[in-house]
This record gives structure tokens, C-alpha cells and sequence, in this order.
């Protein structure tokens, strides 16, 4: 088995975002994480979920150590995201035969085909990487410099790992309550304070929040600082940790709250532009949360198609029964607009990092849309998809438990969704992107060429308008009587509907260059059933294209023939 082999939209995305010399370059160790995250890796994610990380405090002398031991299976799983694959490191060096840095997309993707083995791993992998980003666009120094160097190295013998201490007690979404303080010593600081939800806490180097002294009660009287595991003569850094939290998944990966106690730190950027700078590394693992969203969506669904493709139910396999099909169809389009998403925002990320000011300010609003549409829906198709297989799935011995848990991660983490769809509108207040999104999203609208794409254009077309005017009504909605803001309660609602409005343009774009380039119309199949059940509710369509559900999910070359007349189901 190879994960890559049983995705039929990862490809065709492959070759319509990375330049031939990049698709070269991916292409053998794309297939080499495939087969190895089927063969070793999911296997070893299995164990290491029912053998969570433990905390020893003490040793036997009684001195304090706070060392976390690790299930050998979580280690191996380490080495391979780490090490052998690089995945904290591709944004950032020249790895698996890249001599200069790839782009970001590449780290997506591998990263996205890695963890429909294992997702837990995955936080610390998308911190580290995270943290050095930060630090190389912010921090300055020595030790910085030697942070970096070793957060982004794959050497097992050099690598550092990367966590955020960020949410407190009463201090998680609302920053400008944080209690940690920071008190001047030298050049560098002393923290005190308690972190109530640190994953990997026993990071080798740590970005963190602390108020500094003359700072306002406001965000920008909190600081940015680096928190080394150790001083730099070599001891013990003084903070601990109290206990490792017991979750409902991720529970490969350690989480723990800590307490600094005049713990060593190094100032990082402004301090009054501390927590903008930390929005850099949260924004960045937010895009990440919603890829790793998107590739439990893939990995259910395959576990979903294997099942449906094996069981015999009343003489005949489960998926040639029409109320299985009318499942599974609306869940492989979901994963494929996810995917598509994924695929442009990375994209965008790139652009913007390059200086495109128009991408910049498209990836600051599509990483919120990303995860706070992408990581709810795959709540629902990882559910879905468990209960495909039935009784097996709600067990545990079966990969879809597990999957099911891991997905309620991605709403909450690095914000929960009422969390990001405020930001959503706070993008929107600042510089319109809604309309910026409507008039990119409808100029692509413009270039599609696909005759029988032609009634989904006007639908799309016609939404865009719609939802630019909703928007806009949005954005000069007055408070109410009882001092709530109308907008701000009708965003959540607001930003669904835009993120599937983009997941739907992307997918009729992508239908356009696969349909002209490879003769291929299944885009097309995927992008009507996409749009029939997430945008018109037209269960009579989405019903039409069932007969192609195999064609479909296996990845067939269909001809324009298939869009226009299904063959019957068998």
C-alpha cells in the first residue's frame, strides 16, 4: 500500500502548483513516505497512541529532572519526521535533494502524506519548524542564530526541537491577561509565571509571552521571549514541569503545564511587538493544523473505502449499495476541496514571502478560513467515515478511533473557531479581504474554458456577488440594543460559507487545467458533487454522479462523455 497511490488529487495538484525541476525532486521521496507511512510508520503510530509519554519528576537521589520518557515507537516516528524526512526543516535548508530551500508547498505535502500515519507528532514537527521561522524574521543575536541552527538541522546528534508557551489559566484567548512576567537581568531576562497547556514541554527551545516591566495592560505589554531547555553554561533551566495533561488524542505527543521560576530567556524582537511577533509562529501552525485536518479526512476515507470495498452486506460489497455511495461521494469531494485549499494558501504563503503584498494579504486571511473551516469538517467526515466500518471502527484495535479523537484537536488548538473567526473579520475590518478573495476567486471564474462547466461559473459567479454584499452588510452592521455586535455574532456562519465558496472556485479552476491538460473530466465529477452538496443543496445531483463513485476515488481518466451521461449503478 502507498498513501500517495490511493490519493487521486494529490498528483494532478503536484503538477499544477511545482515547477517541473521541484516535481523532479519530490517525486522519489513523495513515493518513498507514501509506501513507508502505510508500511512502518502508521503501525508505529498505533503504538505509540496506546503508549503515552510519562513524566519523571525526580530521579532516585531526589534532585529534579522533569525528564519525559518516550515509547520507542514514538522515537522511530521521530527520527523519520525529523531526521530522515526533514519536515521541520524544509522551509528552511536544502534537504532530501533540494540544494537551496524548496518551496513551502513541498513541506506540505510531504507533511500532509506523513501524518495520515501519525498526527501527534506532527504539533511538535509544525512548532519547530514554526519557531525557527520566527526567530529568523525577529530575533537577532548569537544565541538565536545557534537556535536556529540547530531547530532546523536534521542531524540527530544537533537537532533541536520547538514548542510555544503561550495559554495560562486565565490567559489562553485573551493575551493581554497573561501573567508571566519578566524582570531584566543583564543583557537578558528572568521569567516567572505558570503555562497551563504546553505541548512538547520538554522542547529544546521555546518561544513564549511575558508581561515587561513599563509595558500597558494591553498585548503590547507582552513580550516575546526565547526559552532555552538549558542556560548556556550547560545547566538545568529553572522551570519545571508539574504534570503531563491526560487528552482525548494526540496522545503520542506529550502536553503538560509548566511553572518558570526566574527561568533564563532571551528578548526576542520589540518587546512591545512581542505578541504580533508570536502571530507569526501561531499563524503558521494554524495553516498547518489545517492540512494536517485535511490529511485525517484522507486517511479516514480510505480506511472508509477499504471497509466498504470488502464488507458484503445482502449479497453484494457495501459500496455498490446507493445510501453507501451517496456517503462516501460527499466525503471524498470534502477532502478534495480541503486539499485544494491547502494547496493554494501554501502557495500564497510563498508568494507573500517573496514581497507580493496582494498574497500577503491573502494568506493573512486564508489561514484563519483554513482552519476554522477545514479542521470542523474534518470532524465530521472522520465520524462519517468511522461509521462506515461500523462496530470495528468505535474499537480501537481499528485506526478510526484514533483519527476521530485527533481531529477535535485542530478546532481548538492555536485558537479555538470562535477564536479565528473573529480574526476572520478582523482581516475583513482592516482591508476588506472579503472583496480582495471575491475579486481574485472571480477573475479565475473568468479564465475557466470548460463548456460543461458553464452552469456551475454562473452559480459561483452569482454566490460571489451575494457574498461580497453580505459582507459588506456585515462590516457596517450596527450594535444592537443589548450592546452585541451583529457582526461579530453572524461571522462564524460568514466565514463557512467563504471558505466553501473558495474550495468550490479552486476546484472548478483545478477541473479547467485537468480537463485541458491530461483530457481528464473526474475533477470535474468531483468539483459538481462539491458544489451540489456544500453550496445549492441539490441532493438530486450529488445522486447523479454516483454511478462514477469507483471512477472517482480511484483516480480514472474519464472523458466528457462521463459528466454528461453516467453509467447506471450496477
Amino acid at each position: 500500500m502507498n498513501y500517495v497511490d490511493l490519493d487521486p488529487a494529490l498528483q494532478p495538484l503536484i503538477e499544477s502548483y511545482l515547477d517541473s525541476s521541484d516535481q523532479q525532486l519530490l517525486t522519489p521521496v513523495l513515493t518513498t513516505l507514501g509506501a513507508d507511512a502505510a508500511d512502518r510508520l502508521a503501525p508505529l503510530a498505533d503504538v505509540a497512541d496506546r503508549n503515552p509519554p510519562t513524566l519523571a519528576q525526580f530521579d532516585r537521589e531526589g534532585n529534579r529532572v522533569d525528564t519525559i520518557s518516550y515509547h520507542h515507537s514514538y522515537q522511530e516516528l521521530s527520527r523519520a519526521a525529523y531526521e530522515e524526512y526533514g519536515l521541520s526543516a524544509l522551509s528552511h535548508r536544502g534537504v532530501n535533494g533540494w540544494d537551496d530551500v524548496p518551496p513551502h508547498l513541498v513541506k506540505y505535502i510531504l507533511s500532509y502524506v506523513f501524518v495520515q500515519a501519525e498526527f501527534g507528532l506532527a504539533c511538535p514537527v509544525s512548532m519547530t519548524d514554526a519557531a525557527a521561522r520566527t526567530l529568523r524574521r525577529f530575533g537577532a543575536g548569537v544565541e538565536i542564530a545557534e537556535a536556529v541552527d540547530r531547530l532546523i538541522s536534521t542531524d540527530p546528534d544537533r537537532r533541536f526541537t520547538g514548542a510555544m508557551f503561550m495559554t495560562e489559566i486565565q490567559a489562553g484567548t485573551d493575551i493581554a491577561q497573561t501573567g508571566t512576567v519578566a524582570e531584566r537581568e543583564g543583557e537578558n531576562w528572568r521569567l516567572s509565571g505558570r503555562k497551563w497547556f504546553a505541548s512538547n514541554p520538554d522542547a529544546d527551545i521555546t518561544l513564549t509571552l511575558a508581561r515587561y516591566p513599563g509595558g500597558d495592560d494591553t498585548t503590547r505589554g507582552v513580550g516575546l521571549f526565547m526559552l532555552p531547555k538549558r542556560r548556556p553554561d550547560g545547566s538545568k533551566n529553572s522551570y519545571v514541569i508539574d504534570r503531563l495533561k491526560d487528552k482525548l488524542g494526540t496522545r503520542s505527543m506529550p502536553s503538560g503545564e509548566v511553572t518558570l521560576d526566574g527561568a533564563y530567556a532571551v528578548q526576542v524582537g520589540k518587546l512591545e511587538r512581542g505578541f504580533r511577533q508570536m502571530a507569526e509562529m501561531v499563524n503558521t501552525s494554524r495553516l498547518s493544523n489545517a492540512m494536517r485536518a485535511t490529511a485525517l479526512m484522507r486517511r479516514s476515507i480510505n480506511e472508509a473505502l477499504a471497509h466498504a470495498r470488502k464488507r458484503v452486506v445482502f449479497g453484494r460489497s457495501l459500496i455498490e449499495a446507493p445510501l453507501m455511495r451517496m456517503t462516501l461521494l460527499p466525503l471524498q469531494a470534502e477532502a478534495e476541496a480541503a486539499l485544494g485549499l491547502v494547496f493554494y494558501s501554501g502557495d500564497m504563503l510563498q508568494r507573500a514571502d517573496g514581497g507580493d503584498a496582494g498574497a500577503a494579504a491573502q494568506i493573512r486571511v486564508l489561514t484563519p478560513l483554513a482552519k476554522h473551516f477545514i479542521c470542523k469538517r474534518a470532524r465530521f467526515v472522520t465520524g462519517e467515515a468511522m461509521e462506515v466500518r461500523g462496530g470495528r471502527g468505535y474499537i480501537e484495535e481499528w485506526p478510526d478511533a484514533r483519527l476521530v479523537r485527533d481531529s477535535h484537536l485542530g478546532s481548538i488548538w492555536e485558537g479555538s473557531s470562535n477564536v479565528i473567526a473573529l480574526d476572520v473579520l478582523r482581516c475583513m475590518r482592516k482591508q476588506n479581504t472579503h472583496r480582495l478573495l471575491a475579486e481574485t476567486m472571480t477573475e479565475k471564474l473568468g479564465a475557466i474554458t470548460l463548456a460543461e462547466a458553464g452552469a456551475e461559473i454562473l452559480e459561483l459567479l452569482s454566490r460571489w456577488k451575494s457574498i461580497v454584499d453580505r459582507g459588506d452588510a456585515l462590516l457596517s452592521a450596527e450594535v444592537n440594543d443589548a450592546g452585541s455586535s451583529v457582526a461579530e455574532a453572524l461571522i462564524g456562519n460568514y466565514a463557512d460559507a467563504l471558505a466553501q465558496l473558495i474550495m468550490a472556485t479552486l476546484l472548478l479552476e483545478q477541473a479547467d487545467v485537468e480537463s485541458t491538460r491530461d483530457g481528464n473530466y473526474r475533477k470535474l465529477l468531483v468539483t459538481k458533487a462539491f458544489i451540489a452538496g456544500n453550496i445549492t443543496a441539490d441532493d438530486t445531483a450529488v445522486a447523479a454522479i454516483l454511478p462514477r463513485l469507483e471512477d472517482i476515488v480511484d483516480g480514472a481518466s474519464l472523458t466528457s462523455d462521463a459528466v454528461a451521461s453516467p453509467a447506471p449503478v450496477a
